[in-house]
């Protein structure tokens, strides 16, 4: 082997020590992740209502070092630890649970309940996996703190409130995310489901989550007795048709291989059987990929819900409310092409598979459309056996917003801080220069 070649050798193989994470640094730190976690679980906080959530992360971010500051965006926190000169690199986690009742049987079952924003007594419950990003990035802020011989630059963590009602990013932009502290060159984050088993983590280029928009359609009609439907313009039936309808744009209207849902989640007309309504509302969320899929269904929607109004005699036409969005998550490819190698010296390349882009949402891509890129990877919870027995059966485990969701922790917890602390590492490394010219800013 020539001299040369064995240098290069002798680069790669200290770059990955670099970015590994040994089992003896991530036991180091998992018992304190281990108890946020179940602390976190047992106490849940809805969405821009986290304060003891926040608090919890910040007072042990602050014990490590890390420059924190809280309330940005309403109960968001940012930590920064600053090593030298390098690269400035973001890593996020939620804040937030579900009104949801937890019905796993786990000694750590959440109890809890709360009011909501509307004044009512709801169960809480983190049935999306928050608990377990935030115990990750506890772990993970832990081994950074205490290894900064093996990386450089600036690590920016936040703790994100509100991604369940999809406002929480974008109330901590508006609070001057960017502007108060640097602007990333890169941002993180991983989601825990039990897409994969645990102790796998999921990497896709491209777009990993869609575009999503919520839509209020109110239809109005002309009330009148039951008896009497001649005398009326039955909002009902308009509301009938116009869902029927709805369901072709994407059967015949958008060209096929392109992605495109359009769900009509409720509808809410009428008081008694016998009393034909004024109005009908219907609620729609609308899941695409592509810019142009999504103004193609924005104004299919729009097409439709008039005619069928205008065909039944309608004397108004309806009211479409677009009154909630977030963008589609997409990974920077060049991005996802240098970190799964990486991962996979980790995990095991066994242990790192391909995500698919799923039409879930995440306002995680309020951070790319400010012009940062981003790498957005998935995190295996499922109990590797009964993942087993559910593929061989057919059958699918409870998923993401389940009251029955419950992630396989130790390997799950394990597999999170390894990882994260891999990207990380490999992300803080060479110069901020360097960084941006991989992902091509």
């Amino acid at each position: 082997m020539k001299l040369s070649e064995l240098g290069l050798l002798a680069t790669l193989v200290a770059s990955a020590w670099a970015q590994t994470p040994t089992t003896k640094e991530v036991e180091a730190a998992y018992p304190e992740a281990h108890a946020l976690y179940l602390d976190i679980h047992q106490h849940p906080e809805l969405s821009a209502h986290e304060t003891q959530t926040a608090a919890k992360l910040a007072g042990r971010l602050r014990a490590l070092g890390y420059d924190v500051t809280e309330h940005v965006g309403g109960t968001g926190i940012v930590a920064i630890l600053k090593n030298g000169v390098g690269p400035t690199v973001l890593l996020r986690t939620e804040l937030d649970a579900l009104p949801v009742e937890e019905k796993t049987g786990l000694p750590y079952a959440s109890k809890v309940h709360a009011e909501d924003d509307a004044g009512h007594d709801v169960p809480v419950m983190h049935a999306c996996g928050h608990d377990l990003h935030m115990a990750s990035i506890i772990g993970t802020a832990t081994i950074m703190a205490h290894s900064k011989e093996r990386w450089h630059g600036t690590l920016f963590l936040i703790g994100q409130p509100a991604e369940e009602t999809i406002s929480g990013a974008k109330a901590m932009l508006d609070d001057g995310l960017f502007r108060r502290f640097p602007k990333p060159d890169v941002a993180v984050a991983l989601h825990v489901s039990n897409e994969f088993p645990a102790g796998k983590v999921g990497v896709g280029s491209g777009y990993r989550y869609a575009n999503a928009d919520s839509f209020r359609l109110t239809i109005y009609g002309k009330g009148g007795h039951g008896s009497a439907p001649h005398t009326t313009v039955d909002p009902i039936v308009i509301a009938a048709r116009t869902i029927l309808s709805l369901q072709t744009i994407t059967s015949r209207e958008v060209k096929p291989g392109e992605t495109a849902v359009i769900t009509v989640g409720y509808i809410h007309a009428g008081t008694k059987n016998n009393i034909i309504p004024d109005q009908a509302e219907l609620g729609l969320t609308v899941r695409t990929y592509k810019p142009e899929v999504r103004k193609q269904v924005f104004a299919a929607i729009e097409r439709i819900a008039k005619a069928e109004s205008a065909a039944a005699g309608a004397s108004r036409e309806p009211s479409i409310e677009h009154y909630e969005s977030t963008d589609a998550v997409y990974n920077d490819p060049p991005l996802a092409q240098r970190l799964r190698p990486a991962l996979e010296a980790t995990l095991g390349k066994e242990n790192v598979t391909i995500a698919e882009p799923i039409t879930g949402s995440e306002d995680f891509s309020y951070f790319t459309a400010q012009g940062v890129p981003t790498f957005f990877f998935g995190l295996g919870g499922a109990e590797p056996k009964k993942y087993a027995e559910a593929k061989a059966a057919g059958t699918t485990l409870p998923s993401n917003h389940s009251s029955l969701f419950a992630p396989d922790l130790d390997p799950a917890l394990h597999a999170g801080i390894a990882s994260e602390v891999t990207v990380l590492r490999n992300l803080l490394q060479g110069s901020a220069e360097q960084l941006r010219k991989i992902t091509g800013q």
